[in-house]
């Protein structure tokens, strides 16, 4: 195969790189165009620099790749602002003796970047790791560290794993469990932090708690675009970093702020039936037994209800939805502070009565979430109560059977309701009546410093930053970047790469993002060459032309000797007719039926394209990969002449960095000469790695429309690739990969020419192979193994 050479507009960028490593010239054109893509023109000379730093710090080839490879897919999710404070920790890393903890830190990158989804996540995330990292790195005299830490590299392994079941709390808390007890422990704290033994999966359980947002975020966006028409981004943030101010949701231009994780909400329910699940007052419109939103309230055996994690969610979202809809931002500059808190609790209240009257389910959920103060528990002699009335307000609005007596609450609740049935009332009308409840209900107390708390903190609600414009703005007011663009004059050519992940044996788990797939049209070539092949096998044409006429689909078939049927059979009917008048008894089956015969297959012809096919046949004069070419040509004839849809595509590799994955034939295409002169310039070189190339050209054939599914893999050896010591690593990876393609309904079967096959082809197949010796006798047996395989 040729050196890669790097395009004219991206030499600029490959100077700036000054890389020497060989393994990065060949896929540095395709990173560049996706960085390109996905970055801004800032965004690109960072991600330029940083690379040449990952080059330059003695760390090998890895990191640089990785970083070019994976960086722009981690920018889109967490954005760019996100590259200080990973190259920060690599950095750290890089100072002390964990440098070779970066590799596996790069590597889980982009899975952790899916699962934590913002710059906030990511950056608790990577205190844990540095956190753990200065507590487990060792030191001969307690003065400079030595020794690395021996579970960084194994907790960077399993960071997909773990992040997939765990909140950042609980994650928080398994590390911490970790340190505490296996600190001066290598060997143990290696198989606590690579998930091997019993407490670690013990207290992994134990964190295991709550309804994860990850998790559940498809749900959740469906519900907000079918029951609210908004399609606003769901970002998580977690509450376990910041003890003094707990964070709360919000909303602003780039998405819907949720937390990370939510518990099931146990609710005692109140003796008199009111409350969860109770019916509102006679005539109110929220007193309507309707179907409730999400699954109903468990009851539990003390006559208390669960509001599942889920419904928690839904919760926030309908409240956060409802101001997107209905409030209306007004100026905040004339309002005191105790003026902007009353505002505020009522126009929550507004919006969801808002809410409920649209949907009534939601009083279930909000009556149960909305804490109940109780109506003396503050003391005014003793701290501030404006929280505190507030509060019990808002109870009093939402339930219209509240047990409270003040006559100014009961005053207002009635007031708010009255106006909400006359109409909806705007968000500068609520903040009229809120500053009458301020004005009537004001104490002299209410200056105090210590300020009532207590069931105040309504947890669904927003911050509510989105209702304020200020007539000056300060330096708390947010800024939002410019959509990014591609730097005019660059046109962006090829494909980006898609990333698989691949199965190690040994732990019995999936490398995320392990793989780089870069697919390309195979170039062009001379298709009179394979019509000279086809003309060199015309004999064995015929001999195969034969037997398709025998499996060739035919529109009708007759089903003949059937005693009912659409038409007579004349031949059956003129015997029974003799036979009657002979005197024998004739058969009765004189009638014949059609039924329709039809083939509905479609098929993926997957040619290993590694050096070896560069080889002499044993016993001919040509290379496997010249018999290749005439049967495969041979093949998809005979495929083209059944009309089954199907497609050719060759790969080879070069380190799990650059899977090269080349179109020869495409389904939508036809036998022509283009197809063909991609065949006859098919070239081999480098390596086979098998189980990526299979998962990706299951990606086109499992979006046909077929009863049957085949993928049929040609190849002269072992899955091998020059970055994979262990032999038995990638074919262990190609075997769950069939498992995979089964499971999709694809039905693989592998066509080996390797004499040595049986050590290892049963191992990834099963029973779905056939091994060819004499490689001479390709062209005649591929397109007949075919036929049997579909008849």
């Amino acid at each position: 195969m040729e050196t890669a050479t790097i395009p004219a507009e991206l030499e600029a960028y490959w100077k700036q790189l000054d890389c020497g490593f060989p393994r990065v010239e060949p896929v540095f054109a395709e990173c560049m165009r996706d960085a390109l893509a996905t970055l801004s023109k800032e965004g690109v000379a960072a991600y330029v620099e940083h690379a040449r730093f990952l080059g330059k710090m003695g760390r090998g080839a890895e990191p640089i790749l990785i970083f070019l490879e994976k960086w722009p897919a981690v920018a889109k999710a967490l954005g760019e602002d996100a590259l200080p404070a990973v190259m920060e920790c690599i950095r750290r890393m890089w100072k002390s003796p964990n440098g070779n903890s970066i590799t596996p830190f790069l590597q889980s990158l982009p899975a952790t970047a899916r699962r934590l989804q913002s710059l906030q996540q990511l950056r608790s995330y990577l205190d844990i790791v540095l956190d753990f990292m200065e507590r487990t790195t060792g030191s001969i005299h307690g003065i400079h560290q030595t020794f690395p830490s021996p579970g960084l590299s194994s907790l960077f392994k399993q960071a997909p794993v773990l992040l997939g079941q765990l909140s950042l709390e609980g994650l928080k808390n398994w590390v911490e469990y970790g340190v505490r007890y296996y600190k001066d422990h290598p060997d143990r704290q290696i198989d606590y932090f690579g998930l091997q033994s019993a407490d670690s999966r013990a207290v992994l359980q134990r964190e295991r708690h709550g309804t994860l947002l990850v998790d559940n975020e498809r749900k959740l966006d469906m519900y907000l675009r079918g029951l609210w028409h908004d399609e606003s981004h769901l970002i998580p943030y977690s509450g376990a970093f910041d003890e003094l101010r707990k964070p709360v949701p919000y909303y602003d231009k780039l998405g819907i702020r949720l937390p990370d994780a939510y518990d099931d909400f146990i609710f005692p329910s109140p003796a008199s039936g009111r409350g969860v699940g109770g019916e509102g007052a006679q005539g109110s419109p929220l007193s309507n037994s309707l179907p409730h939103c999400g699954r109903e309230g468990e009851r539990l055996p003390a006559g208390e209800i669960v509001i599942s994690g889920l419904d928690r969610y839904r919760a926030v979202l309908a409240h956060i939805a409802g101001h997107r809809r209905w409030t209306t931002a007004i100026f905040a500059d004339n309002f005191s502070p105790f003026q902007r808190m009353a505002v505020e609790f009522l126009e929550d209240s507004r919006v969801e009565y808002l809410a409920m009257r649209e949907y009534p389910g939601l009083h279930r959920i909000f009556t149960a979430l909305h804490p109940i103060p109780a109506e003396n528990a503050c003391d005014p002699e003793q701290e501030s109560g404006v929280r505190h009335r507030l509060a019990l307000l808002s109870r009093a609005i939402l339930d219209p059977q509240h047990p409270y007596q003040n006559p100014q609450i009961v005053e207002f609740a009635q007031r708010f309701h009255d106006l909400m049935q006359h109409s909806d009332m705007s968000t500068s009308e609520i903040a009229e009546l809120a500053v009458s409840f301020v004005a009537k209900t004001r104490r002299q107390s209410d200056q105090l410093a210590k300020i009532h708390f207590k069931d105040t903190v309504v947890e669904y609600r927003d911050d509510n930053r989105q209702m304020w414009k200020f007539i000056e703005e300060g330096d708390e007011e947010e800024a939002f970047d410019e959509p990014r663009k591609i730097e005019p004059g660059k046109e962006i050519t090829g494909l980006p790469p898609r990333h698989y992940h691949e199965w190690d044996y040994h732990n019995q788990s999936y490398r995320p993002d392990w793989v780089s797939v870069y697919e390309a049209l195979h170039p062009p070539g001379n298709a009179t060459d394979i019509d000279r092949l086809l003309a060199k096998h015309g004999a064995l044409a015929k001999r195969l032309k034969k037997m398709l006429d025998l499996i060739k689909p035919q529109d009708k078939v007759r089903i003949r000797y059937q005693e009912e049927g659409s038409e007579l059979d004349l031949d059956v009917a003129l015997r029974s007719l003799i036979d009657y008048k002979s005197g024998a008894m004739p058969d009765p089956r004189i009638n014949m039926s059609h039924k329709t015969s039809g083939r509905n297959i479609a098929v993926m012809l997957l040619l290993d394209l590694s050096e070896s096919l560069n080889e002499k046949a044993a016993g001919c004069d040509q290379t496997i990969l010249e018999l290749s070419q005439e049967a495969v040509s041979l093949l998809a004839w005979a495929i083209e002449k059944l009309g089954d849809p199907f497609a050719i595509a060759g790969f080879h590799s070069n380190t799990r960095h650059d899977v090269r994955y080349l179109h020869i034939k495409g389904y939508s295409e036809g036998w022509d000469d283009r197809v063909k002169g991609r065949l006859a310039a098919m070239q081999a070189g480098y390596s086979t790695r098998m189980g990526a190339a299979m998962r990706h050209a299951a990606h086109y054939l499992e979006q046909q429309q077929a009863d049957k599914k085949l993928m049929l893999v040609l190849t002269d050896g072992e899955p091998s690739d020059v970055d994979s010591k262990d032999g038995r690593m990638l074919i262990e990876d190609a075997r769950q990969a069939v498992t995979e393609l089964d499971r999709q309904g694809i039905y693989t079967y592998c066509i080996n020419l390797d004499r040595k096959a049986d050590e290892y082809v049963a191992d990834i197949f099963g029973q779905q192979y056939t091994i060819i010796d004499r490689v001479a006798q390709l062209p005649e047996k591929l397109p007949t193994l075919f036929l049997s395989l579909t008849k």
